[in-house]
């Protein structure tokens, strides 16, 4: 019988994967099992931490207008319910940067919504 030289594809695709995983430690970046599970891994956790990163800059952005707005006397709470009745609707990471970077111009918005 003649001698049969394997395809290209399978390497191929194991060298892919060894080279995703190459920054890892020990048999996690040497072994082709183990480095697809710990591929299997990153690719899931990457994904569960987009989805994680957006809710925790959500949590931030209503931090800082918290802080904002109760230092001028209003509790968050109110400052979105004002924000809503007046028609005045921004995002909450504007008005966190405006907090931040332009306590002036915040202001202005609070004593806007609360005269009117």
């Amino acid at each position: 019988m003649t001698r049969v030289k394997r395809g290209y594809i399978a390497q191929k695709r194991r060298k892919n994967i060894l080279a995703f995983v190459s920054g890892s430690r020990g048999a996690h970046s040497k072994l082709f099992r183990i480095a697809n599970q710990q591929k299997m891994r990153a690719l899931i956790s990457a994904h569960r931490d987009r989805i994680k990163r957006k809710r925790d800059f959500r949590r931030l952005w209503i931090t800082r207008i918290n802080a904002a707005s109760r230092a001028n006397g209003v509790s968050y709470n109110k400052f979105i319910q004002f924000l809503y009745k007046r028609q005045l609707l921004t995002n909450r990471k504007t008005l966190a940067q405006l907090s931040i970077l332009d306590s002036n111009c915040f202001y202005m918005i609070l004593e806007k919504i609360l005269i009117s």
